[in-house]
Order: C-alpha cells, then structure tokens, then sequence
C-alpha cells in the first residue's frame, strides 16, 4: 500500500490555490468552486483541496512536507510573503520543523527526518 493523497477542506479555493502554489505544489486539477489537486514538487503523492461549507472544528487538521532544504525552502516562502509561525527548529523528536496555517487555518509543518523519519531510535524492532 502506498499513500497517494491528502485531501483537505477549504471555504475557498480561488484563495487556497495561489497559497499552495507558492508554497511550491503544482496544479495539476482545476475544477472550481469544488476541487483542486497539487502534484509535490518531489515523490509521486498529490495534495488536494475541496470546497466545504465548514472548517472542522478543535485542533484540525496537520499536514507534514518533506523538505531536502528545509531552510533554504522557508526562506524561498517568506520571500513570497507568507508568514510562518515557527521557523526551523530542532525538535526533541530528531525532526527539524517548520510550521504556518494555510488561509483557512490548516495546520501545515515543513519539515526535514532525514533517516529519523523511518527509522527513529524508538522504532519498534520487527518480530
């Protein structure tokens, strides 16, 4: 099994598409009001949007990217004027993140594991 893709909600995709866009996603499907897809720059996964009447509500929902440069990625994304709300950081758990909200609060994290996001020391061991 292979995950193919994500699919979160949006209350606009007219203000969602140009957001995933320069975060550096390719559209792929533009079926609007209802519907976008996004091809990742890296990998075979796509990232969809779809049209909803309402946001879930609590903590919501989180998206991980995978990012070689995460540094050099964010910065790429700041120049664009997006805002993030944390810079790289060195996390307790061996990830190096960042994290932002899309236009409709969707958690997003940008991030770099290197062989921790497999094979962490905490792994369980097969058997």
């Amino acid at each position: 099994m292979n995950l193919n893709q994500v699919t979160i909600p949006s209350l606009d995709l007219k203000k969602s598409i140009p957001f995933y866009k320069k975060l550096g996603l390719k559209l792929i499907v533009e079926a609007l009001p209802h519907y976008a897809r996004f091809e990742c720059p890296n990998g075979n996964a796509t990232f969809s949007i779809h049209q909803t009447d309402k946001l879930p509500q609590g903590d919501g929902i989180y998206v991980y990217f995978e990012c070689d440069r995460l540094d050099e990625q964010v910065d790429k994304i700041k120049s664009q004027g997006i805002t993030f709300e944390l810079d790289p950081t060195d996390q307790k758990w061996l990830w190096r993140e960042a994290r932002l909200k899309d236009v409709d609060g969707n958690q997003l994290i940008l991030f770099y594991a290197g062989t921790n996001r497999l094979n962490p020391p905490w792994r369980l061991k097969k058997g």
